[in-house]
């Protein structure tokens, strides 16, 4: 159905979760460049032996190798670029819809790459549950976003 506005309520519907999986993209990526000071701050707030080994960690590692840090302002940057790809849907949806696809599926993606690569790592298993809950939690408004274009293409 048209509102007024000229946009359909299933378009006004993909693009509110768009909007929202960018936010979340650029939010993501702005909290990796700062790591140090997060951890510092992590650590303060709760005192469990893995967030105080990784603080200590980052901080030794900084201290002696602060460029190893640029590979984490590249996962920023990663994580911005493709927020960018998501401007595509937004203007238009139905056009667009590859592209909640490919953010769907990596999403879907990230699960076994957090549970592979954690235990390559040795991240502890919650850890890696944390991580995969963002693929989990990514792929719900991407779904949805992707059912409210397909009833927008097929109305």
């Amino acid at each position: 159905m048209i509102e007024p506005g000229g946009a359909s309520s299933h378009l006004r519907s993909a693009r509110v979760l768009i909007i929202l999986v960018i936010v979340g993209l650029v939010v993501s990526g702005a909290t990796a460049i700062p790591l140090e000071t997060e951890l510092r701050l992590l650590a303060r707030w709760i005192d469990q032996p893995w967030i105080i080994k990784v603080r200590d960690g980052l901080i030794d590692t900084y201290a002696r190798y602060p460029f190893i840090g640029y590979g984490t302002d590249w996962l920023a940057f990663g994580h911005f670029a493709i927020a960018i790809a998501f401007i595509g849907p937004l203007r238009d949806p139905v056009k667009n819809i590859w592209v909640i696809e490919f953010g769907m599926i990596s999403c879907v993606l990230i699960i076994p790459f957090a549970l592979i690569m954690g235990e390559v790592r040795g991240i502890p298993m919650g850890w890696r549950l944390i991580d995969c809950s963002f693929g989990f939690f990514g792929f719900i408004p991407l779904w949805v976003c992707r059912k409210q274009i397909k009833l927008e293409a097929f109305a």
